[in-house]
């Protein structure tokens, strides 16, 4: 009767070992292949509008479709030139984009048969601004997208003798200067939210 017992014992643990193993299988299995490939980079988010022209500073991404060696991350060097493979410098500084893309595409048909070009401006360095006066943080910005008079004061910081309620923008148009005030504590409180300008290259905040 013992004998029968420990039979039955092993044999029912022989059946759970082999249920087990049979689950670990496909799992097994699963784990042996091979890894899928990973997925390709999106390309970059332009940060300008496709009207914007490119300055000295700006950061561009260039592709070049089923070409990776000529596809370039690379910055406008300060002569408004960039260098890329097999073309050397390419004028880049007061062209949009798309007139960058067209003029390297044309370029490029000497070595390569319907190239594809596509141009991003990854980052907005040639256009600035200028915050001065009682802040924390005087002189040159990057001009971010959309910013505006409220953020900048907000990156540049206030000095504890800044006298908020005599801020005011200077912007230079058609070669006139004009003089903008700035209502600080009305804009905090969500008043006059008009006045909250987006600023424009060359614009010059200050803080007395």
């Amino acid at each position: 009767m013992k004998r029968s017992q420990n039979f039955a014992i092993m044999l029912l643990a022989g059946t759970l070992v082999a249920g087990a193993w049979a689950q670990a299988s496909p799992k097994a299995a699963e784990d042996g292949k091979a890894a899928p490939d990973k997925p390709m980079q999106s390309e970059p988010v332009s940060v300008v509008g496709p009207d914007y022209v490119i300055g000295a500073e700006d950061m561009l991404h260039i592709s070049v479709w089923k070409e990776p060696d000529l596809t370039e991350t690379l910055p406008v060097r300060p002569d408004g030139k960039i260098s890329l493979p097999l073309l050397n410098d390419v004028m880049a500084s007061g062209l949009t984009p798309t007139q960058l893309a067209d003029s390297i595409t044309t370029k490029l048909k000497k070595y390569i048969a319907d190239p594809r070009v596509t141009v991003v401006v990854t980052a907005m360095n040639s256009q600035k601004i200028y915050v001065l006066g009682e802040v924390l943080h005087p002189g040159t910005s990057p001009l971010q997208p959309n910013m505006t008079v409220l953020q900048a004061l907000a990156s540049s910081g206030f000095t504890q003798f800044a006298n908020t309620k005599g801020i005011y923008i200077l912007r230079t148009e058609s070669g006139k200067q004009q003089k903008i005030p700035v209502h600080y504590r009305s804009l905090l409180k969500g008043e006059a939210m008009d006045q909250n300008l987006i600023l424009k290259p060359g614009d010059t905040i200050v803080v007395p």
